[in-house]
């Protein structure tokens, strides 16, 4: 049952998931031919699309791709409400329960493996589970990252309530020697960290993550350059995958010497362009509201010899349009977004609209049938004075689809849009 609840297409063969993608991409590029349609713009192409789909990449690495899992705390089948899984069922039915991931596909083993240590000690700990903040209890969530170098990183998730700094620091000390000389001591992390937390997420800046052992970050290697990551920097969650992507990425950016790389929501850094330091490579400007990241971009950036780049920590709403309304650089800017599920803000698509020099942008979308559906036609609907969107509009040029979530429905779709 969680198997098919979290990975609906693992009974499918490969191929046949690939084709299921493929068809749910077309449907996406129909319904924004459509709705340009209706704003008066002719983006008919055959088929019914907006512009031309590129079959779906597959990824290179189909089963145990992931490398980050984020593990709940809550009721198992059997009613324990220290069982460390994924959550299946619906609020609205009243039916959720929490289910270990043992035989989900994507999820790698190390993954299950720090699972079940970490279930082990809170069973054994006195303890009660924060199942809701309001009723008390403390364990809550577990994320495990691991790397193609063999680094493992677990993040322990604690709610306080009322226990002082005596308390605590008992509790992490426990928590210690049970993953380095206890049972746990088989996962052989490279770093527990363990993190206070009294909402259901906290940045590192409303409540530190606390290294209780180990190295404050994991490595990982892609397209040649190396990188570090910090507990809640974001990083793509296939690596083999990412490094198809981002390949393609540069290709269809065009970033040759003389060009700017605009890269908005650029997280670690990983987005770069291949081939740095080659005679072509470009400038690059990026973007990003988790302030640890850009820390890790900037060491990245020094850790591989690239200085042809910057880094801005904030909001993109906040950073982008101070960075664009004064742009006088000749060199061609291009840029490359990759945001959350709730796509761009209205004031960074006006800022990229309204930025001549931005003739080419490279839109990666995870969920583009949600909220990017809303930026893909705030860029291409004609000049609009009321919205303040002046800049001529681009229009979608090419479509490809990656596969970064094998046996899920999910898919990652690069848009390129020209003007």
């Amino acid at each position: 049952r969680l198997a098919n609840a979290v990975t609906p297409l693992w009974r499918l063969p490969y191929q046949e998931q690939l084709q299921v993608k493929y068809e749910s991409q077309k449907k996406v590029l129909q319904t924004l031919a459509s709705h340009l349609e209706e704003l008066g713009i002719d983006a008919q192409k055959p088929g019914g699309l907006c512009c031309p789909l590129q079959p779906v990449v597959p990824s290179p690495v189909v089963n145990g791709y992931r490398n980050k899992s984020t593990f709940s705390v809550n009721r198992g089948p059997d009613g324990n409400p220290k069982t460390v899984g994924l959550y299946v069922g619906t609020g609205r039915e009243r039916n959720i329960v929490c289910v270990k991931a043992n035989h989900v596909e994507n999820i790698p083993q190390k993954h299950k493996q720090v699972a079940q240590c970490y279930e082990e000690h809170i069973r054994g700990s006195p303890l009660d589970p924060c199942l809701l903040f309001h009723e008390g209890g403390h364990w809550r969530e577990l994320v495990v990252r691991t790397t193609s170098r063999g680094h493992t990183m677990a993040i322990i998730t604690f709610h306080p309530q009322e226990l002082g700094q005596e308390a605590l620091a008992t509790q992490k000390a426990l928590l210690k020697e049970f993953f380095t000389c206890g049972p746990g001591a088989v996962c052989a992390l490279t770093s527990l960290y363990f993190q206070e937390s009294t909402m259901t997420r906290c940045s590192h800046e409303q409540s530190p993550f606390q290294l209780l052992h180990g190295e404050p970050h994991i490595f990982e290697e892609l397209l040649g350059l190396k990188f570090r990551i910090s507990p809640d920097a974001f990083f793509q969650v296939n690596t083999g995958g990412a490094e198809v992507l981002y390949q393609a990425v540069g290709e269809l950016s065009q970033a040759g010497g003389d060009t700017v790389l605009l890269d908005i929501c650029c997280g670690t850094g990983e987005q770069w362009p291949p081939e740095p330091g080659s005679q072509g490579w470009c400038f690059v400007i990026g973007v990003e509201v988790v302030e640890k990241a850009i820390e890790d971009a900037r060491w990245n950036a020094a850790l591989n010899g690239i200085s042809n780049c910057e880094f801005h920590s904030g909001k993109a709403e906040a950073v982008l349009p101070q960075l664009l309304s004064s742009w006088g650089d000749a060199r061609p800017l291009v840029a490359v977004v990759n945001p959350s599920r709730a796509g761009l803000h209205y004031r960074v698509v006006r800022a990229i609209r309204n930025c001549k020099s931005i003739q080419r942008l490279v839109y990666i979308s995870c969920k583009p049938e949600g909220e990017a559906m809303r930026n893909f036609l705030e860029l291409c609907c004609p000049p609009d004075p009321r919205k303040k969107l002046a800049g001529e509009p681009f229009a979608p040029t090419l479509a490809v689809p990656f596969d970064l979530f094998p046996h899920t429905v999910h898919c990652e779709l690069v848009l390129l849009f020209t003007r």
